[in-house]
């Protein structure tokens, strides 16, 4: 199948190119020609299945054309050779959680796939390095990073703001070595981002070296996270509660609640996404007004979140053909400050003894106020509480237990590159390397 640039300008390109090249030479995201719908079947049968073989159905639609059946399986059952997610309730509204995976993050699915899937490439091409860049404004760096740590023939460089990650966070992608490097930028996510972005569209540095993403912006990292709306749906209809079902999404740079709208695409039976902001609320107020604003990003106590340009809102306009009344149709929006966060963490723990990180904790309370009489609500819970230590345990008064996984990672020593957030300065360190 051939992806498209958002941006109309470039030439067409192979599921390989797109996730080689990552960004689009027009800086446009690559999109695919078609949403292959999944038969009626699949959806009488959902509930039977497991988690990896709903997961390979839906990986087959998308690149099954490109990707041989025995190899796209591999790479499914080994991105999920991990504890499935959990679904659980919480005062009558559904928790899909979702950091089951190494790094205790939702994003583990999407970076743990695509390392798999351009190593494939990297191995069919005979390139011998590919450089990755990741711009983290906390979980994709983790996730991307413990994804591709190792493996042959690829090396992250993972951008971060000083400052503005939590420590267990940092810790979990300063702390690898080998074919990782932390590059501390003095700035904020955007910024990370910019740089990764003006990188991309550098002749001279892509003459100088391989440069791909595994932001959400890269095909191979946002798509494979459809799988968890495809799960949670089989997961409600066991229960009898698939009816009329209502998603919340906890959204930083979209590219989560877009890979719900492609499984939608599919014919996943979900009637609406509730989108849930932070203080950076762009997208809700585009939905208010219909006008796009990108503006500097606020750092706030879900600062995963903490995103004034999401990348991926090119991709929901071009799925909606650029209609606002369409998106508003099939989108809410809701967004709530750090004391809200706050206030919602405290009465849900005191309430039902059930923790929420920060993320999930605008999730649940957009779900609470918005759910309609004969709905079925889940929203998803993306981060285990304890990668926000310091912030939880200061809400709740009480401690948190820390996952053995997460105390492993805090045993390691950090190792970062400081970087201003020039782009002369970065492209000096990359054509040095």
């Amino acid at each position: 199948m051939n992806y498209y640039s958002t941006n109309k300008q470039a030439s067409d390109a192979t599921l390989e190119e797109a996730v080689v090249k990552g960004l689009a030479a027009d800086k446009g995201l690559y999109m695919p020609y078609e949403i292959k719908p999944l038969p009626n079947s699949f959806y009488e049968e959902i509930e039977t299945l497991s988690f990896q073989e709903i997961a390979y159905r839906v990986a087959d639609a998308f690149f099954g054309e490109d990707v041989p059946a025995d190899v796209l399986k591999q790479i499914v059952y080994d991105t999920l050779s991990f504890d499935v997610p959990a679904v659980k309730v919480t005062q009558s509204i559904y928790s899909l959680e979702l950091f089951h995976g190494p790094t205790l993050a939702f994003k583990d699915v999407g970076g743990r796939f695509m390392a798999r899937l351009l190593g494939y490439f990297i191995r069919k091409s005979g390139e011998k390095t590919v450089n990755v860049l990741v711009a983290t404004s906390g979980d994709t760096g983790s996730a991307v990073a413990n994804g591709f740590l190792d493996v042959e023939g690829i090396h992250v460089y993972v951008l971060y703001p000083k400052g503005k990650v939590s420590e267990i966070q940092e810790k979990q992608f300063t702390t690898l070595g080998r074919n990782i490097t932390a590059i501390e930028v003095d700035g904020t996510f955007d910024d990370c981002q910019a740089l990764v972005k003006n990188a991309f569209m550098d002749e001279e540095l892509n003459a100088h070296m391989k440069l791909t993403s595994a932001n959400s912006i890269n095909v191979a990292r946002f798509l494979p996270q459809s799988f968890y709306y495809f799960y949670a749906y089989a997961q409600l209809k066991k229960l009898g509660k698939a009816n009329n079902l209502v998603v919340c999404v906890p959204s930083g740079n979209f590219g989560n609640i877009t890979a719900g709208l492609f499984a939608k695409r599919m014919g996943l039976p979900i009637a609406r996404f509730i989108a849930a902001n932070n203080r950076n609320d762009i997208f809700y107020q585009y939905l208010q007004t219909g006008k796009y604003n990108p503006r500097p990003s606020v750092a706030t106590i879900a600062n995963a979140m903490d995103v004034g340009a999401p990348s991926n809102f090119a991709r929901i306009l071009d799925l909606y053909g650029n209609s606002h009344a369409a998106i508003s149709s099939e989108i809410s929006g809701a967004t709530y400050t750090d004391e809200q966060i706050r206030q919602t963490v405290k009465a849900v723990y005191d309430g039902t003894g059930y923790l929420l990180d920060p993320h999930g904790a605008c999730g649940y309370r957009a779900l609470s106020e918005q759910l309609q009489p004969g709905e079925t609500g889940v929203f998803l819970e993306t981060a285990h509480p304890a990668k926000f230590l310091q912030t939880v345990e200061s809400i709740i008064e009480d401690k948190v237990a820390i996952p053995e996984k997460l105390q492993e990672f805090m045993k390691g020593v950090k190792q970062s590159v400081p970087m201003s957030k020039d782009f002369d300065s970065f492209k000096c360190y990359l054509m040095s390397r």
